[in-house]
């Protein structure tokens, strides 16, 4: 019996185009039109609706006929196993005739549908495929051609490995069938066809399957008849290239090392920015890829001349139109930068991890690019590239003609140099830092940004002078000098001399206990005048302070001018408002620093902290009855301050602790899916059993099983940090209630001996917590640890040792 092949009814294709078409119409109604849209995904046959319009609707607009291909690889992505058979098989012959659509758009939403197709199915599952893309490809006709490399390219992308598998009924794997005519396609006279299939053998380069290591003389010629590509689009392609081999195979360039930098430098220069911007990408790449440095000696003084001169910002640079907002306009939502922060994590010592220097997401650009590959040469050259460089950044400075970006530049090199350099550089420090801090003063928002920026790398060695008189004058010139440019008018400076000052304060420590008073009036002063997005770099400068003079600041005279904008904005701020989370952070430090100093503002904040933990408790079970949407960031920041609380007050807590549901709380957090926010719980349960194990009770048990679960190889594998916290709290729980720890110490030495005994790639803290709480619990229940010392000895010795 013949079977029926699927029709779409008139009418069901008549109401879908015409929400397709509607749904293009800005004045519509989109959300409704979407769940119109929504309700027919339902039907079974909803996707070959969709393949229909996107293939055969040819009275339809090309809009409508995308949107419908986009809609259908949307619900492909989901639903593609859920359909029946012949629905799947009348979708995929569908789409492989409009392979070669006339209209490029078309071409290109068919590709992408295949591609997902491909990613469910995989080759085996689509043999046709391979055959009509070679047909296509064999075609000699443009639009067949440009359609199948655009589809290929996206299976590269997407799932390259599945080219390099065995299928059933293809007589060799289809990179082998495909390889060798994309290497032709370089040779095309058509930009598209040359930059579509330079791209998908480029996909091939991270996994480098037998079939491009064979070919890879042939892709290695492909790509130097590339290089001189009159499309910008071609040559990008051939640096992103060279610069992945070098990352992953540089023997291959190896041999041809001196024309690839030629080339590159080149390319550095090239008019077109992208371009410039992925051949300068190289630089870096050669330096941290295990090549012997002397092939670049001979390109030095070439290469930091262009380097530098790409520093200068670029006529287009976003930047630009930034520095001239000034404080009196209010942030827009989306000024605010993604926060990225760290969960609090406890070492050995009980010092938690610092986060990630720049955890700022700001756009790449030939400029950062540019000084960031002159940081890695001074790292790799050193004190060599001092000669090269300092007398064209001594030109730059000196000359009073110059334009203001070319003087930004040449204070940005003295900043991406510093440590690379400093050997070099400290002799004349004194000089660099006279000549710098007069440009925190410069009629350009740019420079004194800059300026600041580049002071804050060499915060460590002003800092180390200040022991004497000269060094000592330089510090507080410098330190006065970012106090000045943190009250300035331009928000882009604020940023800068706030974070340049935060640096300075993590060096400084002790050296700025008799200059608090000063620095707390400059940061209050800032506190009261910033914006939204720089007020919490002001939080972060706080805090900083806070750890860095710890109990200097818990003086009435600091707290009269720190506590009440605090306390505040404390209050200012609802339950609700994501500006809470540096405050937060800032409180938390503020509480480790004043130690039992903070005893008279601690009640109504731990009872917030609780208040916040229950309220997204509640939020992640019903977010109607909480009022909010889940935000797990709120019971993290809750759970570090009140792990800074414990910290801070000691046995102090004791009475907050017992008049709350803490417990109950901290045990669900302690149980919760989130990594980080068992990560912040099991701090809170180490700080808490060392001022008051009592109030864990009668859960204390239910905490200690958790915990271990923490220390199963699976966890330790892919959350290290909430082991290490776990192993830590195990530790100071077992010091407080001794033999009680017996159940659980068994499981907790099974698995902290293969911590110990497998260290390769580990957290060194980690690999402390686990040897002193192995100790630890051979101290209070030795009978059950001794009988195992044969198996821990040595690396337990060692661990300690390290």
């Amino acid at each position: 019996m013949a079977t029926t092949i699927w029709q779409p009814k008139e009418e069901g294709l008549r109401e879908i185009c015409g929400l397709l078409e509607e749904y293009r119409s800005p004045t519509s109604d989109q959300s409704r039109i979407w769940q119109q849209l929504q309700r027919y995904s339902q039907l079974p046959d909803f996707g070959n609706y969709l393949a229909f319009i996107l293939a055969r609707a040819e009275g339809k607009s090309v809009e409508v006929r995308q949107a419908a291909g986009l809609l259908l690889k949307n619900n492909l992505r989901t639903s593609f196993h859920l359909m029946i058979a012949s629905y799947q098989q009348y979708i995929k012959s569908e789409l492989l005739p409009c392979l070669g659509a006339p209209d490029r758009h078309l071409r290109s939403t068919v590709g992408t549908v295949v591609s997902v197709i491909v990613q469910q199915v995989q080759v085996r599952g689509w043999p046709e495929l391979m055959q009509a893309l070679v047909q296509c490809f064999d075609s000699n006709d443009f639009n067949h051609m440009e359609g199948a490399l655009d589809a290929l390219s996206k299976i590269c992308e997407d799932i390259p490995e599945e080219l390099d598998a065995d299928v059933p009924g293809l007589p060799e794997r289809a990179i082998n069938i495909f390889l060798p005519r994309l290497f032709q396609f370089f040779q095309s006279p058509h930009v598209s066809l040359r930059k579509l299939a330079l791209s998908s053998v480029n996909q091939f380069i991270v996994f480098m399957p037998t079939a491009l290591l064979l070919s890879m003389d042939q892709y290695l010629q492909g790509l130097f008849s590339l290089s001189q590509d009159p499309a910008p689009e071609v040559r990008k392609l051939v640096c992103a290239a060279l610069v992945q081999l070098l990352e992953i195979r540089p023997d291959f360039l190896q041999p041809h090392m001196r024309n690839v930098i030629e080339y590159m430098l080149q390319a550095n220069q090239d008019s077109d920015a992208d371009v410039a911007l992925e051949a300068c990408e190289f630089w870096s790449a050669f330096c941290e890829a295990r090549i012997p440095p002397e092939i670049l000696r001979e390109f030095l003084s070439r290469l930091i001349a262009v380097l530098l001169l790409n520093m200068v910002y670029a006529d287009d640079d976003e930047a630009l139109v930034d520095a001239e907002v000034d404080e009196t306009v209010p942030d827009r939502d989306q000024d605010l930068k993604p926060r990225f922060r760290t969960s609090r994590a406890h070492g050995a010592d009980g010092a938690e991890e610092e986060e990630d220097e720049d955890d700022i997401i700001n756009s790449w650009n030939l400029r950062k690019c540019s000084a960031a590959g002159l940081d890695v040469l001074s790292t790799v050259f050193g004190d060599e590239i001092l000669p090269i460089l300092m007398p064209l950044v001594q030109a730059k400075l000196s000359n009073v003609d110059i334009s203001w970006k070319e003087r930004e530049a040449a204070v940005l090199a003295l900043g991406a140099i510093a440590e690379g350099c400093i050997n070099g550089l400290f002799p004349h420090l004194r000089e660099i830092v006279a000549f710098l801090v007069p440009l925190l003063d410069d009629k350009f928002p740019l420079v004194r940004s800059i300026t600041c920026w580049t002071l804050s790398r060499y915060s460590k060695w002003i800092v180390q002078g200040a022991g004497h008189l000269e060094g000592h004058d330089q510090f507080d010139k410098v330190l006065t000098g970012l106090l000045r440019r943190i009250l300035d008018s331009n928000k882009r400076v604020q940023e800068a001399a706030c974070s340049a000052f935060a640096t300075l304060e993590e060096e400084a420590a002790e050296e700025l206990a008799p200059r608090l008073e000063l620095i707390l009036q400059h940061l209050l002063c800032a506190f009261s005048k910033y914006q939204r997005r720089n007020l919490r770099i002001v939080y972060d400068a706080i805090g900083t302070l806070a750890d860095a003079v710890g109990g200097e600041l818990n003086q009435a005279k600091y707290l009269e001018i720190l506590m009440p904008p605090l306390i505040a904005k404390w209050q200012q701020h609802s339950n609700f408002d994501r500006d809470l989370f540096p405050l937060l952070e800032c409180f938390t430090s503020i509480a480790q620093a004043l130690g039992p100093g903070f005893s008279q503002y601690a009640e109504p904040v731990f009872l917030r902290c609780i208040t916040l933990i229950r309220t997204q408790q509640v939020a992640k079970a019903d977010p109607m009855r909480a009022g909010t949407a889940y935000d797990k960031e709120f019971i993290v920041c809750s759970l570090d301050l009140l792990s800074g609380l414990a910290e801070g007050l000691g046995s102090g807590i004791e009475s907050l602790v017992a008049r709350s549901d803490l417990r109950d709380l901290l045990l669900q957090c302690c149980a919760d899916e989130a990594a980080d926010v068992r990560q912040s719980a099991l701090a809170l349960l180490g700080d808490l059993a060392k001022v008051c194990t009592v109030h864990l009770q009668p859960h204390l048990h239910d905490f200690l099983n958790l915990a271990a679960k923490q220390l199963q190889a699976v966890e330790v594998k892919e959350n290290v940090s909430v082991a290490n916290n776990a192993c830590w709290a195990i530790g100071e729980i077992a010091v407080k209630i001794r033999q009680e720890i017996s159940p659980i110490v068994l499981s907790v030495t099974a698995s902290l001996v293969p911590i110990l005994s497998n260290t390769e790639g580990l957290n060194k803290s980690l690999l402390e917590n686990s040897a002193i709480t192995l100790g630890r619990l051979g101290w209070v229940c030795p009978e059950l640890v001794s009988p195992h010392m044969e198996h821990f000895m040595r690396p337990w010795c060692y661990a300690l040792q390290t």
